[in-house]
């Protein structure tokens, strides 16, 4: 399998060159030359295999050329030794858990592929790879979670001072070792800008060996596919595919998805469920894509202003709009609506939402309403105690604290405060 740029500028590559290299040199994101088919029988019999058994062969077409068998299947084991249940919340709705991981969110799955790929990769390698990634949240701690020691990689993650979670702030900034956090004057577009600037800096380049381990990296975005034949292996409906609604921020996580429809994988429709960085649900209703500057809200993770996972999806439809239309809706949901919805399910279901669950929720909800007789999932991306902040006030009650969250809240947060300045960056880099 060989993976072009989207860009159309750059030669293809194979995936160990494009996990290597995060981003291609023309600046584009690669995408794979073709999308495998499952035959029909793989879905038939999705429920007497297990999660290891379907992860394998979900992502073996992309992989296979560069991670031998035996390798692969203990990159796999390691990836997803955790619990991903879909949950029935009322009679129409069910929850996607993803928060059973080391970090409890969603990214723990990609960034425990990546870091074992580009642990399997280095080790052919005389010179250090240095991880460069910005994070409007989880991904920082996932990340820095899965390349924990990895022998012959250092981390160094960019966050936005003040808009991440005190739960994702002590994930990102705690670990040591070979992590290092770097505090932004700044919001996550300005974080994620000043990556783009290191990868597209050829002096800089030629003196460090620089990859992502944002989504826009193959290695972290093509796993996330597993979450959703996990799904479907659980799900009851066989004969009625489910609406999925993911919460959605650079659009990596929905992108995996309708990857694995295009796969082959039963599905009724998708739902991008937003917050109040609009720029997909304006693009939807107008066929006018216009970046803005991200705005704070309560799901902070999905603070996104310039997805940058979005031109991906398109590449799915072949870039035909009325295609895309058809198997994707996208709306916006406030932060007024948010609470209501953590409070309001928390009381009829006794289930407790994050604020990104509860955004993925609420658009599940106003679609199925509109559409009698079909039922759907949502992703939950994060547990509510990641946001216990937010989640407490609503439902005026404590949330329990994980034993993995006991053990960090009282370690001493160790970052680097930096203005928006690539200049600064560079200089940073340059003196590692």
């Amino acid at each position: 399998m060989k993976f072009y740029s989207l860009n159309k500028k750059s030669p293809a590559v194979s995936f160990k060159e494009a996990t290597i290299l995060g981003q291609a040199p023309d600046k584009g994101l690669y995408f794979p030359e073709h999308i495998p088919v499952f035959d029909r029988s793989f879905f038939e019999d999705i429920e007497g295999m297990s999660n290891e058994e379907i992860a394998l062969q979900a992502i073996y077409p992309y992989v296979s050329e560069d991670i031998p068998h035996k390798a692969l299947k203990k990159i796999i084991a390691e990836t997803i030794n955790f619990p991903i249940p879909l949950v029935k919340v009322n009679e129409r709705i069910s929850s996607l858990e993803l928060f059973h991981g080391p970090t409890l969110a969603f990214k723990d799955v990609g960034a425990r592929f990546m870091s074992r790929c580009l642990g399997y990769f280095s080790k052919e390698r005389a010179d250090k790879v240095t991880v460069l990634v910005a994070t409007s949240g989880d991904t920082g701690g996932a990340v820095a979670n899965g390349f924990y020691n990895v022998k012959g990689v250092e981390v160094i993650i960019l966050y936005p001072s003040g808009k991440v979670s005190s739960v994702q702030e002590k994930q990102l900034t705690t670990p040591g070792n070979n992590i290092q956090a770097l505090e932004v004057n700044g919001s996550f577009d300005d974080c994620q800008q000043l990556v783009k600037q290191a990868f597209a800096d050829e002096a800089l380049n030629k003196k460090l060996f620089l990859t992502s381990a944002n989504s826009i990296n193959v290695a972290r975005w093509l796993p996330q596919q597993f979450y959703y034949f996990f799904a479907y292996k659980q799900w009851k409906e066989k004969d009625k595919p489910p609406v999925i609604s993911v919460p959605s921020g650079n659009f990596g996580n929905i992108c995996a998805g309708i990857l694995a429809h295009i796969s082959g994988l039963p599905a009724d429709h998708f739902i991008a469920a937003c917050n109040a960085n609009d720029v997909v649900p304006v693009y939807m209703n107008t066929q006018n894509y216009q970046p803005k500057q991200a705005v704070a809200t309560l799901s902070n993770a999905m603070d996104v202003g310039n997805p940058s996972n979005f031109v991906r999806i398109l590449e799915l439809f072949d870039n035909e709009f009325l295609s895309l239309k058809e198997k994707l809706s996208s709306i916006s949901i406030s932060d007024e609506e948010t609470k209501a919805t953590i409070k309001t399910i928390k009381q009829s279901s006794n289930y407790l939402l994050d604020p990104h669950g509860a955004v993925g929720y609420l658009a599940l909800e106003l679609y199925l309403n509109q559409h009698p007789g079909k039922n759907g999932f949502f992703v939950e991306t994060a547990h509510p105690v990641k946001f216990y902040d937010v989640v407490e006030p609503v439902i005026q009650e404590k949330i329990p604290l994980p034993v993995s969250i006991k053990e960090i809240m009282d370690r001493k947060k160790e970052a680097i405060k930096i203005k928006a300045d690539y200049g600064i960056l560079k200089e940073f880099l340059l003196k590692k």
